[in-house]
C-alpha cells in the first residue's frame, strides 16, 4: 500500500478529487430536490405513495444499466455519472425527509398555528427543525452510497479512484485493486464524519423528534 501511494501520489490526488467532485455534485442535487420534495409529499399523503414507489422502483436498477442508459443520450464522461448517481441519492434523502417531517408530533404544529403562524411559517420554524436528525441520516446514507457507485463511473470515462481497481483488474495488479478500494472507503467514512457534524451543527440543541 505505502509503495502504491510513493508511486501514484499524483494520480490518486487527482482521482480522488474526481471522485469527490462527482460523488458531491450528485448529492447537492439529490438534496436541492429531495428535501423540497419530501416537504411536499408530507402534505400530499395519496401522491406520496405513487412518487415513493417510483423513487424505489429506480433504486432497484443496477447502476451500471443506469450508465448505460445515459451514454445514447449524454455521451461518456463525468456528467451521465453525475445523473446516474443523483438518481440514486434521491431515495433515501426523499424518504427520510418524508418520514421526518410526519414523525414531528402534531400537537407541536397546532401550537404554532395556535400562535399565528401560517403553514409555511410553520413548516420552516417547526417542522423543519425536528425532522433534520433524519433528514440528515438519509443525506448521510446517500453521501455514502454515491462515493461507492461513483466507482463505476470509471466504466463510462468519468476518471474517479475507480480507474485503478478496473486497472488493476485489467493488468493483474492486486495492489492498484486494493489500493483503490481502500482509498474509497476511507473517502466515505471521512464524508460520514463531516456530515455527522453538520447535522449536530444543524440540528438545534434541545430539540428532538417525539413520536
Amino acid at each position: 500500500m505505502i509503495d502504491f501511494i510513493t508511486q501514484n501520489g499524483g494520480d490518486i490526488v487527482q482521482k480522488t478529487w474526481e471522485h469527490f467532485y462527482i460523488s458531491a455534485i450528485a448529492l447537492i442535487l439529490g438534496i436541492v430536490v429531495a428535501v423540497p420534495l419530501g416537504i411536499l409529499l408530507s402534505k400530499l399523503q395519496r401522491t406520496a405513495k405513487i412518487v415513493l414507489g417510483i423513487t424505489s422502483v429506480l433504486q432497484t436498477l443496477p447502476s451500471l444499466a443506469i450508465l448505460a442508459i445515459m451514454i445514447p443520450f449524454l455521451g461518456v464522461g463525468k456528467i451521465p455519472a453525475i445523473i446516474a448517481l443523483f438518481i440514486y441519492t434521491l431515495l433515501p434523502i426523499l424518504n427520510n425527509t418524508y418520514i421526518g417531517m410526519n414523525s414531528v408530533n402534531s400537537g407541536l404544529k397546532s401550537a404554532g398555528i395556535s400562535m399565528g403562524m401560517t403553514k409555511i411559517q410553520s413548516i420552516g420554524m417547526v417542522e423543519l427543525p425536528l425532522a433534520i436528525p433524519v433528514i440528515m441520516s438519509g443525506i448521510r446514507l446517500s453521501a455514502v452510497y454515491a462515493i461507492s457507485w461513483a466507482t463505476l463511473a470509471s466504466y463510462i470515462g468519468a476518471g474517479g479512484l475507480g480507474d485503478f481497481i478496473f486497472n488493476g483488474l485489467n493488468l493483474y495488479q492486486p495492489e492498484f485493486i486494493i489500493g483503490g478500494a481502500v482509498l474509497v472507503t476511507i473517502l466515505a467514512l471521512i464524508t460520514d464524519f463531516i456530515l455527522s457534524k453538520v447535522e449536530k451543527w444543524a440540528t438545534p440543541r434541545g430539540l428532538k423528534i417525539e413520536r
